[in-house]
């Protein structure tokens, strides 16, 4: 949008090439605060307290708070906000002590979801299929010494359909337009292998949502008072009777869904997000349309930071200017490899890896099916020589989801 941006990242080993030749990356963004117009928080796991002060200087921060930060972090203080706001939540135990847990399984005999509290390690999230695989787990995480993850939660598992909805909080309540998503979090096809956080997602941008007057709108106020600023994301579990069970908060841009989202924004970025900061609608989402996006990585995601296989500078191959708009790079930096030329083999400038999350790529259209496979299009275009890979069925689960979602007043207008 023709802003001069300057883009902080922690400098560690795993990070310290990602946007490099493409942004201005700075050292030390404190430098910097008084110098922006706006600054975009992109994620809510270091620096709270610092840039709550920042904040109270006058600062124009879109993002979350130390407090908002904790409705995340701290899974129990989240539930806890869901209650006093009126809004149901699942059973659900806090545990500091794995055999405590083991014991506790064994008493109830009932299936059970592990999930991180605060600093937890996030390998403490598991679904689990039974008591005696959830017992398993937690044996095995105490045989590997697991003691530094804890707390943790064990919430009671609950069958059913796996919805979001989130909206752009400013300083008066929520801009207009809800954001109904539906994720897929792990590796491989039908959700088999390890979790990755989000491989891909489906979204859209509606006026009016039931999931999210059920809860999201009762949490406005107490999302007013805690100062936070831009996107809060409510995770659920529909279940057989139409109830949603929220099991999550997301206090921050979730990836890809941020940047799948941008599909559906218009006008200048920047401009918005400056009017959301200051408590203006700028109305730009486009509302009723579906988006849909894919992650492409390259081995051994999402386990490089452990096997230390070199995943830098690895070619990136097809990317045309028109594609752009559906291309959204992550772990990327600019260098050059070599290209095939009428003079022939010929290094040249381009998009190189930086890390193992290479980007997304999003597409819209009318239905679920027609803006997955718009995203596909795109990846199909693309070229990697390291093995690249995605998930190959964005959105399918909704052909069978979307029925039941309607019968209970959900997803309305939502066509796969």
């Amino acid at each position: 949008d023709g802003h001069d941006v300057k883009l902080f990242i922690r400098q560690e080993e795993k990070t310290k090439n990602i946007g490099r030749g493409l942004v201005t990356i700075v050292p030390d963004w404190r430098d910097w605060m008084r110098w922006a117009d706006l600054v975009y928080l992109t994620d809510n796991a270091k620096y709270m307290r610092e840039i709550d002060s920042w904040r109270k200087e006058g600062v124009k921060v879109v993002g979350p708070t130390v407090e908002s930060t904790e409705w995340e972090l701290n899974r129990e203080r989240g539930q806890e906000i869901f209650k006093k706001c009126g809004v149901a939540t699942i059973d659900s135990k806090t545990f500091k002590n794995f055999d405590e847990a083991i014991e506790f399984i064994k008493k109830t005999g009932k299936r059970y979801v592990s999930k991180p509290s605060g600093d937890a390690d996030k390998a403490l999230s598991y679904c689990s299929k039974s008591a005696a695989d959830m017992v398993y787990m937690l044996q095995r995480w105490k045989k590997n010494k697991k003691t530094e993850a804890l707390p943790f939660i064990m919430q009671e598992f609950i069958p059913g359909i796996e919805m979001a909805v989130g909206g752009w909080l400013g300083p008066d309540g929520f801009n207009a337009g809800w954001c109904e998503n539906w994720e897929g979090k792990k590796l491989f096809n039908d959700d088999l292998g390890p979790n990755t956080g989000e491989q891909h997602t489906t979204l859209r941008y509606v006026m009016h949502s039931k999931l999210a007057d059920e809860v999201l709108k009762p949490c406005e106020k107490m999302l007013i008072k805690s100062g936070h600023i831009g996107y809060a994301d409510v995770n659920c579990i529909i279940d057989e009777d139409g109830t949603p069970w929220p099991l999550e908060w997301t206090m921050r841009p979730g990836w890809p869904c941020h940047q799948i989202q941008q599909e559906l924004h218009e006008g200048d970025a920047g401009e918005w997000l400056l009017d959301l900061a200051e408590g203006r609608d700028a109305e730009v989402f486009t509302l009723d349309t579906v988006a849909t996006g894919v992650v492409m990585s390259i081995p051994d995601y999402p386990y490089s930071h452990i096997t230390r296989k070199e995943v830098t500078s690895i070619p990136l191959y097809g990317l045309k200017k028109s594609m752009m708009p559906h291309v959204h790079l992550s772990e990327m930096m600019a260098g050059k490899a070599p290209h095939n030329t009428p003079q022939g083999v010929v290094d040249r400038p381009c998009f190189v890896s930086a890390g193992d999350y290479i980007l997304t790529a999003s597409g819209v259209g009318d239905t679920v099916r027609q803006s997955a496979r718009a995203a596909y299009k795109i990846l199909d275009k693309l070229e990697m020589p390291n093995s690249p890979m995605w998930r190959t069925d964005a959105g399918k689960r909704l052909q069978k989801q979307i029925p039941v979602l309607n019968e209970h007043g959900y997803a309305e207008d939502l066509v796969y």
